[in-house]
């Protein structure tokens, strides 16, 4: 049995992991840890019913009175980590959302363990030292996110130096035909109507900015080891065709599926090894149409960004990561318009001078500054004051 730890345990990704586990693979894996941020109900529920060895609630308090007299119980952001000491899981599945799921991709690859990451944050803040330490430790990094999982899985047996470029796939979110003069009166519940996916608050604005395949950009370059410029992001609504790679002779290999987490997230955890799955098969006739836009620069000015941070380097990403949680939280308690979230951040990324990343704490300074940064900018703008 492969002991793991789910972190995000309640979350989207989190709760279709356990149900893989549930469905006929608990002779396979051992959950010694769970983590979750505020939904404590549910988290006892699943230590109770996988038999978790620890379990953290990062905004909990007291011990709940029904959870398992055996189970470990931690709080507070650092709770996570002291419960992967407690747990000392072989794999951790990463499904926190955002800056906070820095420090256990940290503690998870340090120690040498395998990394499934859904945590696109980690990469994005600290890609290039959590590549390296990674290196240095023999730690594996599995990418959850569909579009890495779908380039990892055609880089299979590729010799890498023969790869031309990789074409990072999206759906364009749902704002891809919207009038572009009406975007200053978009809602958060617009925002939040993701035509495909279903996914948490951030990620979800992220897609609609497109600052979501910004992050994937920065992390294909750290997890393939690819030049910025091999790395095109194309439209595509259908969101059959997660990505693909193109090799310098001219073939193209594509992983295609109907969208459904539950699929990298298996792969991910049974990797090297493919387990069944019951899913909806690939109908071609069903999905005979498939189209490709190209990234209207106007529309989503976010993506340029993800070059800017590669080019600049050091500590960017983190920056980056950081005003736009800021900026993201601002939009959705309504204190800033929607196109309000890129170009806050543009401007705060580009009044920054990069540092350089040492280690954890440099990356969490670069955090801390380009927070502060970003809500001085809000301010300025006036909060709810700059809708009109």
């Amino acid at each position: 049995m492969k002991r793991i730890a789910i972190l995000g345990s309640t979350g989207s990704i989190g709760t279709q992991a356990l149900d893989l586990i549930r469905d006929g693979r608990r002779a396979m894996f051992d959950v010694v840890g769970l983590a979750a941020r505020r939904s404590g109900a549910a988290l006892v529920q699943q230590a109770r019913e996988f038999s978790a060895g620890a379990v953290c609630l990062v905004e909990g308090g007291g011990r709940p009175p029904d959870l398992p007299a055996k189970t470990g119980w931690h709080t507070g952001a650092e709770g996570v980590l002291a419960m992967l000491d407690e747990t000392d899981p072989e794999l951790v599945l990463n499904g926190i959302t955002g800056a906070a799921g820095l420090a256990a991709s940290e503690w998870t690859v340090r120690r040498g363990r395998t990394l499934a990451l859904a945590n696109k944050e980690s990469l994005v803040m600290a890609g290039p030292w959590l590549i390296g330490l990674a290196g240095s430790t023999g730690a594996r990094i599995l990418p959850v996110d569909s579009e890495h999982c779908a380039i990892f899985q055609c880089l299979q047996g590729q010799q890498r130096d023969r790869v031309r470029r990789v074409l990072l796939t999206g759906s364009g979110g749902p704002f891809r035909t919207r009038d572009l003069d009406t975007f200053a009166s978009i809602t958060p519940a617009e925002a939040l109507a993701h035509p495909t996916w279903n996914m948490g608050p951030r990620i979800t604005v992220g897609s609609a900015t497109m600052m979501n395949k910004a992050f994937e950009v920065i992390e294909a370059r750290w997890l393939f080891d690819l030049r910025p410029e091999q790395i095109t992001v194309v439209l595509h609504p259908q969101s059959i065709v997660h990505s693909m790679v193109e090799f310098v002779d001219g073939s193209i290999l594509a992983q295609l599926g109907v969208p459904d987490m539950r699929v990298p997230i298996l792969y991910c955890l049974t990797y090297p090894d493919r387990t069944p799955l019951a899913f909806e098969p690939f109908d071609p006739v069903r999905f005979r149409t498939l189209t490709f836009e190209p990234v209207d620069p106007a529309r989503y000015p976010a993506l340029d960004l993800a070059y800017e941070v590669l080019r600049r380097g050091g500590d960017s990403g983190a920056v980056l990561n950081a005003a736009d949680e800021v900026l993201t939280e601002q939009f959705l308690a309504g204190r800033v318009p929607f196109p309000e979230i890129s170009r806050t951040v543009s401007r705060v990324l580009a009044a920054d001078v990069p540092g350089d990343v040492r280690g954890l704490a440099d990356v969490m300074r670069a955090d801390a500054r380009a927070r502060a940064a970003a809500l001085a900018e809000v301010t300025a703008l006036g909060g709810a004051g700059a809708r009109s």
